[in-house]
């Protein structure tokens, strides 16, 4: 069996990114420490087969940091890889054609902090109108599931009529987002986040991939670089049972607890976290009116923070992983990916695909 322990250095080196926000975080006092487990055991109606697993890890920032990575297993091969058009860290595993299990152990510690953007530090930043820097150009892209023309930027273009401050604009949008989108919780997963679909049909319910990728694309629409940024969320809500629970210093199973959140960028200001689908997610769970002042004062939060008991893997859409799988490009890497015999598997279902994450707060 191949064993490989990686400390904070080696970590921090394969997980640091160049795209890093101009924050303004609460204090390293209120951070919060998670250990996250993921157990593979590759499943398949085939007694012996050959697989290969895509599996997303932590970047690093101010507000999140991998303190400690170590893994595991009986794979024939292994790397951990950022060769994408995104960065995105990613940790590959392949095993031979054989009738022994599929086996891989990892093991991390992650420590997050608040990430909340100063409101007058964004629109003191708007108002100076600042060029965007080319490596952030991109994030003004469509992509298959984010388009930014046709019915996208006709409606974006009726919500910020007669608007020209960017971060106005980002508020009308995020208005607009809140009130006309709802969770639909027959949506499978964290939904596929198809934002034209949603225009071309008028229905605006899903989860939080689709709301996210509405927004995103909305926002790329009236000129303003934004992205999606795909995780899972680690332990208890400060806010609401609705936005994660747990119990501290006990292990809870988060295999189904992926969660897609939104960045947007304002020059001088930086990357500012948002995160509309939390809204939608809290009407429902919680049985509340969009009235209600828990939900506004939810929705004034997640304009420009997140509660960070949640952890962000990456912002890749509709891209190659490395090294390239049979089928390609994929939608997003907030679940496990893997192939069996070049068939995906399920990641929807851990028990069909054969994983298990748990996370305690420690």
């Amino acid at each position: 069996m191949k064993r490989r322990n990686f400390l904070k250095t080696s970590a921090l080196s394969l997980g640091a990114l160049s795209l890093m926000p101009n924050s303004v975080l609460a204090s390293s006092n209120n951070s919060r420490k998670f250990k996250v487990v993921y157990d593979f055991d590759i499943k398949s109606d085939e007694k012996s087969f050959p697989a290969k697993l895509w599996n997303p890890l932590p970047y690093n920032s101010d507000y999140q940091k991998v303190k400690f990575l170590k893994f595991s297993g009986n794979y024939s091969d292994y790397n951990i890889n950022t060769n994408n058009d995104y960065d995105a860290k990613t940790f590959f595993a392949s095993w031979k054609k054989s009738d022994e299990k599929k086996k891989l152990h990892i093991e991390m510690e992650i420590e997050t902090t608040p990430y909340i953007v100063n409101l007058d530090l964004i629109k003191k930043a708007s108002k100076e109108n600042l060029p965007i820097p080319n490596s952030v150009k991109m994030y003004l892209e469509p992509t298959s599931h984010v388009p930014t023309s046709g019915k996208i930027k006709n409606k974006v273009n009726e919500i910020t009529k007669g608007i020209s401050d960017n971060f106005a604009k980002v508020e009308a949008i995020y208005d607009w987002i809140c009130v006309n989108t709802f969770r639909d919780p027959k949506i499978v997963g964290c939904g596929v986040g198809n934002a034209g679909k949603m225009l071309d049909t008028g229905y605006f319910g899903g989860k939080c991939t689709d709301i996210s990728s509405l927004y995103v694309a909305f926002l790329r629409a009236a000129g303003i670089p934004s992205r999606e940024v795909f995780g899972v969320r680690l332990g208890k809500s400060t806010y609401s049972k609705a936005l994660g629970k747990s119990d501290k210093n006990k292990f809870a199973n988060i295999s189904t607890w992926q969660h897609c959140r939104a960045e947007y960028y304002i020059p001088g200001a930086g990357w500012i976290p948002s995160d509309p689908a939390d809204i939608t997610k809290l009407i429902l769970v919680e049985g509340l009116k969009y009235e209600d002042e828990s939900v506004q004062e939810l929705k004034r939060r997640y304009l420009h923070s997140w509660e960070m008991n949640w952890v962000g893997f990456n912002w890749a859409r509709d891209f190659v992983l490395s090294p390239k799988p049979e089928q390609f490009p994929i939608n997003m890497l907030g679940y496990p990916y893997g192939e069996v015999n070049g068939e995906v598997l399920n990641y929807y279902s851990p028990k069909v695909f054969g994983f298990n994450i748990t996370s305690q707060e420690i």
